[in-house]
């Protein structure tokens, strides 16, 4: 596979384009115009840019637990702008198409990141988002591990707002990213950073892309994940503070543990530190602390908010999405992981304010994706929910293609909502108008199919007054995603799992429905007006609005500011109430079906 940096050019605006911009962000033309300049201004930056994802974190969870939050959650509802109507407006609600959705503020028919891992039609396998095919690209575990693979940012086909910031400030800026997964600390940093390191296997690990750092081989042999083997997972808060039963409906749960908190972390046998120890410990409250005890860490090793330029910290909490898949939604786990965690971010805060200053870092925070409920749950309430087997839908596919003398297999993949057709299939049957109608007969009359999407229907996004049709074309991405595309009837899961067996899983995500779409803005800090607001936004919106406070610009985009939360000096400060009731222009359209 050639390597293809799809990067545009990037062009520095000329003064007389930057003063234009000074009617709506006087602050941060003045800041931009002295940058292209070499003139110096009085405009203030932060020293500091503080991205936080947490993974599966579902809107709503905001407003069902805040009640029992004291720590970084609440100051960030408390405190900082709290944006209500936020969510994915694309159909791959999955945790790479997020990440790189908030890290560039394009979505994935810009960016490229279509899902976890897609069909490789050159390569005949599927790949990761992140897998880097060149030879001399390595991942480097610390503390003496040597990890297998290379993951790296290469397919990510526009630059993040990390990288733009690093490039536009002379170098600057220092990039550093943290989270469980390759796919989040990777995206959020971009193709380059000083620190990028994500967990596997039990390590800690970077990639020979980003380099290694002394903290961290540090870091990883004094407090490495094995120190937690033994501990258990209890409930902290009182059992009638729970708004859900003890034992989740549907829940699949790691090996070792049960249906019910608590919950031992001690591997399956109990004996010393397993893969299924490094299961629970990613599924436990105890990494999201050792995430936290990182960037902590970082902040102090490398000094960052102390220099000239404005250094970003990431990070993306992953044991929230892991959870969430065990014990779905609705479950005495999430509700308690997210209350540990709101005194994990009430930690980090305080170790900023100390630091960084609490007015020179601004801080954002959002999820990924949401969650569906556990279909069993749901089914218990009446509704229509269900599994869509997809094994079955390809086989039902190979069934109506027999009679049109097409060879087996027809189908190479079904990766999600994505369908993969074999070299030369999907080409004749664009021609071949009676077995394509077999074949999307077939597709839409399987249980649980809501409808069926073509590729050709998607390409460059063509207006619509369809939000699913909408939502799968900001989501395609040609050459990666595929030939046909299902979506499923709200509260159906899509399942890959091979037939007969039973699924290892609770729930899953990557549909264009609210529940998967909607999650929280929550921004906080330096140049942020405190409040909640109500226009429709996406998370998309983010890198723009670092953008606007950092005075750079970015690569094509297709978020916005989010100008409402935005402080302006008093001579140009507008009447913005900090609550809106009418919606203002939305940043793209609403997709919720």
């Amino acid at each position: 596979m050639a390597r293809q940096m799809k990067f545009p050019r990037r062009a520095i605006l000329s003064g007389t384009a930057l003063l234009a911009l000074s009617a709506v962000f006087p602050w941060t033309a003045l800041a931009q115009v002295a940058q292209a300049t070499g003139k110096t201004t009085n405009a203030a930056k932060p020293k500091l840019v503080v991205l936080i994802v947490v993974d599966q974190m579902r809107g709503d969870y905001v407003d069902k637990f805040q009640a029992q939050w004291s720590g970084g959650l609440k100051r960030l509802v408390q405190e900082g702008a709290w944006f209500r109507d936020a969510a994915y407006p694309y159909a791959a609600t999955e945790t790479c198409v997020g990440h790189a959705t908030i890290s560039t503020g394009a979505f994935p028919a810009m960016h490229g990141m279509v899902a976890n891992a897609w069909w490789d039609r050159a390569a005949q396998k599927m790949v990761t988002c992140t897998a880097d095919p060149d030879p001399n690209a390595k991942n480097i575990g610390y503390a003496g591990t040597t990890p297998k693979g290379a993951d790296t940012a290469w397919r990510m086909a526009v630059p993040s707002f990390a990288e733009e910031l690093k490039f536009q400030t002379s170098g600057a800026t220092r990039i550093v990213t943290f989270s469980l997964k390759a796919r989040a600390a990777i995206t959020m940093a971009g193709h380059k950073a000083d620190a990028a390191t994500w967990f596997d296997g039990g390590a800690w690990v970077t990639s020979s892309a980003y380099g290694v750092q002394p903290f961290m081989e540090e870091q990883a042999k004094s407090h490495p994940a094995k120190a937690d083997f033994g501990k258990t997972w209890s409930l902290s808060l009182p059992a009638d503070a729970y708004l859900y039963g003890e034992r989740a409906l549907g829940a699949v749960p790691p090996d070792g543990w049960d249906l019910t908190l608590p919950h031992p972390l001690r591997g399956k046998t109990g004996g010393e530190p397993d893969g299924s120890f490094y299961e629970q410990w990613a599924s436990s409250p105890y990494a999201d602390t050792a995430l936290t005890a990182l960037a902590e860490n970082a902040v102090d090793e490398l000094n960052l908010g102390k220099a000239a330029g404005t250094d970003f910290l990431a990070v993306s909490y992953s044991s929230v999405d892991y959870v969430g898949h065990e014990f779905g939604p609705r479950s005495r786990e999430i509700q308690d992981i997210l209350v540990r965690l709101d005194k994990d971010l009430g930690e980090l805060f305080v170790h900023l304010d100390k630091k960084v200053g609490p007015g020179n870092y601004v801080v954002a925070l959002t999820g990924d994706h949401g969650v569906v409920p556990v279909p069993e749950d749901m089914q218990k309430t009446g509704a229509d929910a269900g599994v869509l087997h997809l094994p079955e839908v390809q086989e039902r596919i190979e069934k109506a293609l027999e009679s049109f003398n097409y060879a087996r297999p027809a189908v190479m993949r079904i990766a999600g909502s994505d369908i993969y057709f074999a070299p030369g299939v999907y080409e004749k049957l664009k021609s071949d108008a009676n077995a394509m109608s077999a074949v999307l007969d077939a597709i839409r009359t399987a249980s649980g199919v809501e409808g069926v999407y073509r590729a050709e229907e998607l390409r460059d996004r063509p207006a619509t007054q369809s939000p699913s049709l909408r939502a799968f074309a900001n989501s395609y991405f040609p050459g990666r995603s595929g030939d046909l595309f299902i979506l499923p009837k709200p509260y159906w899961l899509m399942d890959g799992t091979p037939i007969g067996k039973q699924r290892s899983y609770g729930t899953g995500h990557g549909v264009p429905y609210n529940y998967d779409q909607h999650v929280p803005i929550l921004l906080m800090g330096f140049g942020i007006q405190p409040g909640q607001y109500f226009q429709s936004v996406t998370p998309a919106d983010i890198a723009p609005t670092f953008a606007a406070l950092c005075g750079i610009t970015l690569a094509p985009r297709d978020g916005h500011v989010l100008a409402e939360a935005l402080t302006q000096p008093a001579q140009a400060r507008a009447p913005f109430p900090p609550t809106r009731t009418k919606p203002a222009a939305a940043s793209a359209p609403n997709t919720k079906p």
